[in-house]
């Protein structure tokens, strides 16, 4: 798809440059198709035209936006690389300015950006982190005066911000908190089993000096251990989930707090299932290591079917959390040089 739509370009800069009369027309063309390039983050396109017509990424539309402008209120964040490498260019369209609103390039990214653009990153309380991320980008390489300016309304780029995200920071708070509920169910009843366990580990004790039976075979210690890994790493889960029922939830906290509670909390819920199940195992061989000495091997493979399930069933949810935790605001090379 790309390379088609390389050659249509190159294909319509030759055909424009064989009608010299027709620059003007031809000139508001290439601003259009910047413009619409700009918004659904075509970045090939724009590299061939603005090497065709270099002077178009001084232009503005209607709205007295400008490419970067377009890259910003549409969240493309492939278009903004692209004009951030252009430094001469981006410290001057950087000031530019709507004079009507009056507002500048950080309050474009104080607003909510379209809903298709927004439901790029799925769950509330990941989009609010994006838009965090957006806003604390451009707030870095905007003019230190631009960040308390205020628009027509009176209002600062970050007191819209807070505005334009107040319904999305509820939703956020409100998908954070069911989802640490449910998982502070599932540690609890995990935390119920393995500390019961803990008392009653198999094969009984020895009457006349009160330890384990089997306390000195191999698999009693993997199944002690794995046991209080369990217990453990569940325990921890209930506390991590615990902190996020009580946070604040203020915008700040989806940035950073929020994510990284949800990321250990998720991690180490899946920490004490796997070592609850080797629990489990491992006791199947204590008590059938004499006799039916295939059934421990049906059960292992009944418990990884378990756990095989538990992961798939969540791995979608999973991948996300953990890519959009360790992703920050992209602002990286392109490596897509335009001159």
């Amino acid at each position: 798809m790309q390379t088609l739509a390389h050659q249509l370009v190159k294909r319509l800069s030759i055909s424009a440059k064989q009608f010299q009369d027709l620059d003007k027309r031809s000139s508001r063309y290439a601003r259009s198709l910047l413009w619409d390039a700009a918004r659904v983050g075509n970045v090939e396109f724009l590299i061939i035209l603005i090497r065709f017509c270099p002077d178009i990424v001084w232009k503005i539309d209607e709205r007295k936006q400008s490419l970067f402008h377009i890259a910003v209120r549409n969240r493309q964040m492939s278009v903004f690389t692209l004009v951030y490498e252009m430094v001469a260019v981006k410290e001057i369209i950087l000031t530019f300015f709507d004079s009507k609103k009056k507002q500048n390039i950080l309050h474009l990214a104080g607003y909510l950006p379209p809903s298709h653009r927004l439901n790029i990153v799925s769950g509330a309380a990941f989009q609010m982190q994006q838009e965090l991320l957006w806003f604390k980008e451009v707030a870095k390489i905007v003019p230190p005066s631009y960040l308390n300016k205020k628009n027509s309304e009176g209002l600062t780029p970050e007191q819209l911000f807070t505005r334009e995200h107040e319904n999305l920071r509820r939703e956020g708070e409100n998908w954070m908190k069911n989802t640490a509920n449910y998982c502070m169910i599932v540690a609890t009843l995990i935390t119920t089993v393995v500390f019961a366990a803990a008392f009653t580990v198999p094969g009984g004790n020895n009457q006349e000096t009160g330890t384990p039976i089997f306390f000195k075979t191999r698999w009693f210690r993997v199944f002690f251990i794995s046991n209080a890994i369990a217990l453990v790493s569940s325990s921890s889960s209930i506390l991590i989930f615990l902190s996020i029922q009580t946070s604040r939830f203020t915008e700040k906290d989806f940035l950073t707090s929020l994510p990284s509670h949800l990321v250990f909390g998720f991690t180490t819920l899946l920490i004490s299932k796997v070592s609850m199940v080797v629990a489990f195992s491992t006791t199947s061989f204590l008590v059938f290591k004499s006799e039916m000495v295939w059934l421990p091997f049906v059960i292992i493979t009944l418990a990884c079917v378990s756990i095989i399930l538990f992961v798939w069933l969540h791995y979608e949810l999973w991948v996300h959390i953990f890519r959009t935790f360790l992703s920050r605001f992209p602002c990286k090379s392109s490596k897509k040089r335009i001159f």
